[in-house]
């Protein structure tokens, strides 16, 4: 179970996650969504994008193990290698591990970096440093501390289109995918729900029970005319502030746009079939769908990684659903001609151990992890850096996860060394590391 259908799926330090969607209902005027766009009005300060780029960022939240999908050791002792073969890929000399067979034919699509590492082997702090470039410090658990790339993506970037959300999650939030100090209006918009079933609805998209267009329509003008009062007070900055929220939340739950972006059934029946009619394969094609109508950052959490007993079985269960769906997404982004404006990342937040434990397991490591990217104009058909032997450190070109997160800003157009006052009124860099791969470029 890959812990994207509503179900729990628990990691070893004891936090559970479900799909609930935290962006509530409308209310019984039908705009509640509108206070969260009032609070996006920050963004309007850092001027319109240049590009209209776009990423999707895979949460393997637990940890993938690197053996077991892109950096198998044929060569190791059994007891590092473990029971899986390998397979070629379309470039010479490129293994994965079986399980990856999908990815292997597309691996000229590919670059995957065999050499991150950090220093933590705990999942709170090390899911925070890959999604927010900073270690969390404190107990575990809470929201995040700093800021999600996703969430500085709504800041500065917002959609790439009107109507649309600009920082969506499948199906929920990342473990630590919240704004932080840039404030509640920056958290995703959550799908809720397992894309996979044939009655998934995303909700908050249409009216509310017992309100119709015509009432609707009745209290926009009501809005318009109080917009206009405003402005005969002499108060003409608020008021065209609140219009435009207004509208926004409007465009949002009566317009077409956002409606047809999540409507999985206006894909064909092949089309969905080449996804895989698995939960996460649907959530892959969703989130091709999301970035072509507008969206600038879709997540996409993936759980149970976190295979600390029978990693064999475990993985048979998960590997060949998310072998399907990663691979048929990479073949449309670049089928489409995407390849340029989508960057694709597929990381969690750590390795896995290189000995197989006693329980047939791999517990946490965080000395090394392999980490995909895709698209964003890369350069790709190549392996970047390398571990060593068994799979237990970085033996060339080592990074870190900060700087597979300095080129998910170098594609959005945005400037790492953007700071914002945290809560204690500090200047913070979005990223202290902020040094891009020069083999990607």
């Amino acid at each position: 179970m890959l812990g994207l259908s509503g179900k729990v799926f628990r990691l070893c330090d004891g936090t559970s996650r479900r799909n609930f969607l935290q962006l509530g209902s409308l209310g019984i005027a039908g705009l509640s969504l509108s206070d969260l766009l009032k609070l996006r009005s920050e963004a309007s300060a850092a001027g319109k994008p240049l590009k209209k780029t776009s990423v999707i960022f895979l949460e393997l939240a637990g940890g993938p193990t690197q053996f077991e999908t892109y950096d198998p050791k044929p060569l190791a002792p059994m007891e590092y290698r473990g029971e899986f073969g390998v397979t070629q890929t379309v470039q010479t000399g490129v293994q994965f591990c079986e399980l990856m067979g999908r990815q292997a034919t597309v691996m000229d699509k590919l670059a995957i970096v065999r050499s991150i590492a950090h220093d933590s082997n705990s999942h709170d702090p090390s899911s925070h440093l890959t999604q927010t470039g900073y270690y969390k410090k404190g107990p575990k658990g809470g929201p995040a501390q700093m800021p999600c790339i996703g969430s500085v993506a709504a800041r500065l970037r917002g959609a790439n289109v009107s109507g649309i959300p600009p920082y969506v999650s499948i199906p929920q939030i990342m473990r630590n995918g919240g704004p932080a100090y840039l404030g509640k209006g920056f958290r995703p918009f959550e799908t809720n729900g397992d894309p996979n079933k044939k009655d998934f609805e995303v909700r908050n998209l249409t009216l509310t029970a017992g309100l119709e267009q015509s009432r609707l329509d009745q209290r926009r003008q009501l809005l318009a005319s109080l917009d206009e009062s405003r402005r005969v007070l002499g108060t003409n900055q608020i008021a065209e502030s609140m219009d435009e929220f207004t509208r926004q939340a409007f465009e949002l739950v009566t317009g077409d746009r956002a409606r047809s972006a999540f409507d999985l059934d206006q894909e064909t029946e092949v089309t969905r079939d080449r996804y895989g009619r698995t939960t996460f394969g649907q959530s892959m094609l969703l989130a091709r769908r999301l970035v072509e109508a507008g969206v600038t950052f879709v997540s996409v959490r993936v759980g149970g990684w976190d295979d600390h007993n029978k990693i064999v079985s475990s993985m048979k269960a998960k590997g060949p659903a998310f072998d399907h769906g990663v691979a048929a997404l990479v073949h449309d982004i670049y089928e489409r001609g995407l390849d340029q404006d989508v960057l694709i990342v597929a990381m969690g937040e750590f390795g896995r151990t290189p000995r197989v434990n006693a329980n047939a397991g791999r517990d946490h490591w965080g000395a090394v992890m392999s980490v995909l990217l895709s698209g964003g104009g890369l350069a790709v058909g190549q392996v970047i850096g390398a571990s060593n032997g068994k799979g237990e450190i970085p033996t060339r070109n080592s990074y870190r996860p900060e700087n597979v997160l300095a080129m998910v800003y170098r594609h959005l157009g945005i400037d790492p060394k953007t700071t914002f006052d945290d809560r204690a009124g500090r200047p913070r860099y979005l990223l202290e590391t902020s040094e891009v791969m020069e083999e990607l470029l």
